[in-house]
């Protein structure tokens, strides 16, 4: 009977003190701080962890303060799974602001789903999914993968040589990138896999050169691209002979590699440093007063700090931050984000997002050679198949991995 009465009451000051207008309102952030995807993740839970810093200074939430709660995910897909389910089971966050690659939001989906809790994912990814516990807030492949192929194979020729890291993100954009191309008229040449973290090119460079492609499209993630541009540059591959339009790099990747060995190819994304906007400038330099005059901004870094102005948005219309009545109050919000309006569609939570192509210059930063001009509504399942047959295709690979979302031989 005491042990009942211990228990309850202290549940019941557990309950009060969450539901206390003055406590804190509890965040997750999950990144890989370490690994091979450091490279990438790590400024962008420094974005995060300045929206919550900027809100914090103006009055926080609903008169509270938001405290994050960051860990690890070190690359590790299993790991990401694990301290998803403990960020939520244990420390009671509100919501998870987390992943890049797709095997890792992959890993958690499951997670988020079971639990009806929230996850807001920060990076441009391949689509042939929604989940009412998920907020998309990098791009669909209609709003930077298509995009940037229909320009390549208009600019620059329509012989195309594929090439990524071995797991969902690249294997699926690479099947929409060749149903597209049939539609173009333009031709793939190769279609060539790396596992996360390799450094071996030398056998698919050599295909490069043996096939002569007029373009490489680029899916590798993490430091393993420092690899494959050091390979094409040593076999005398450079951006004038054959360029490069990649879907992964951005200014933090271009800083910790040398862009000078870059430039001149190109890259998609929604949103570069380049704009000139007052809010992309103000976004600039409030981060470089924060974390460093040389930091520079990228897409998923703002793709993240934009995220949690549309939770905050969310959870002051709910007058609450209890993740059910957040998740209810998400469709149509907006906001005047540095990369330009960008806002949630109800019936997908993705949001709609201005193209972009840069050219890379010898500074590290991007030219910007075309946009779209104005937001592009999400279409999460390219109309080329049936959503059942691209189900299909990602229960092939998955079966193919042995139940993991990335080859890891």
């Amino acid at each position: 009977m005491f042990k009942k009465m211990f228990c309850f009451f202290a549940f019941s000051i557990s309950f009060f003190a969450c539901n206390s207008p003055n406590a804190t309102i509890k965040v997750g952030i999950l990144h890989s701080l370490s690994g091979t995807m450091a490279i990438s993740e790590v400024e962008v839970k420094n974005a995060t962890l300045m929206a919550i810093d900027e809100i914090n200074a103006a009055g926080g939430i609903l008169g509270r303060q938001i405290e994050p709660v960051v860990v690890d995910g070190a690359s590790d897909w299993d790991k990401f799974a694990f301290l998803a389910d403990s960020l939520i089971t244990k420390a009671q966050v509100s919501v998870v602001f987390g992943c890049w690659t797709s095997a890792s939001r992959k890993s958690v989906k499951p997670i988020f789903e079971k639990h009806k809790h929230l996850l807001f994912y920060p990076v441009q990814y391949e689509g042939l999914e929604t989940s009412p516990n998920i907020v998309y807030t990098g791009a669909a492949p209609n709003q930077q993968i298509i995009p940037a192929l229909r320009w390549g194979t208009e600019q620059i020729g329509k012989r195309i040589f594929l090439v990524g890291s071995d797991y969902v993100f690249p294997r699926t954009a690479n099947a929409i990138i060749k149903e597209v191309a049939y539609s173009l008229d333009a031709q793939i040449l190769g279609e060539e896999y790396v596992v996360l973290g390799s450094k071996r090119f030398e056998k698919i460079v050599q295909k490069i050169k043996e096939t002569k492609p007029d373009l490489i499209l680029n899916t590798i993630n993490g430091d393993t691209n420092i690899a494959f541009f050091e390979a094409l540059r040593k076999a005398g591959i450079g951006a004038e002979q054959i360029p490069t339009i990649s879907f992964s790099i951005a200014e933090p990747e271009l800083q910790a590699m040398n862009p000078k060995i870059l430039e001149g190819d190109y890259a998609a994304w929604n949103y570069f440093q380049s704009l000139e906007s007052p809010e992309n400038q103000t976004f600039i330099q409030n981060y470089r007063n924060r974390f460093g005059a040389e930091k520079v901004c990228a897409d998923p870094m703002e793709a993240a700090y934009l995220g949690v102005y549309l939770w905050k948005q969310a959870v002051e219309r709910a007058k609450t931050p209890e993740v059910s009545e957040v998740r209810q109050n998400l469709g149509d919000l907006s906001f005047q984000a540095p990369e330009g309006l960008v806002y949630i569609d109800k019936a997908t939570q993705h949001t709609w997002k201005t193209v972009r192509i840069g050219q890379i210059q010898a500074n590290g930063q991007f030219k910007i050679v075309w946009d779209s001009k104005k937001p592009i509504r999400p279409i999460p399942f390219p109309n080329y198949r049936k959503r059942e047959n691209w189900q299909g295709f990602l229960d092939s690979l998955q079966k193919n991995w042995k139940g993991n979302w990335a080859n890891l031989e």
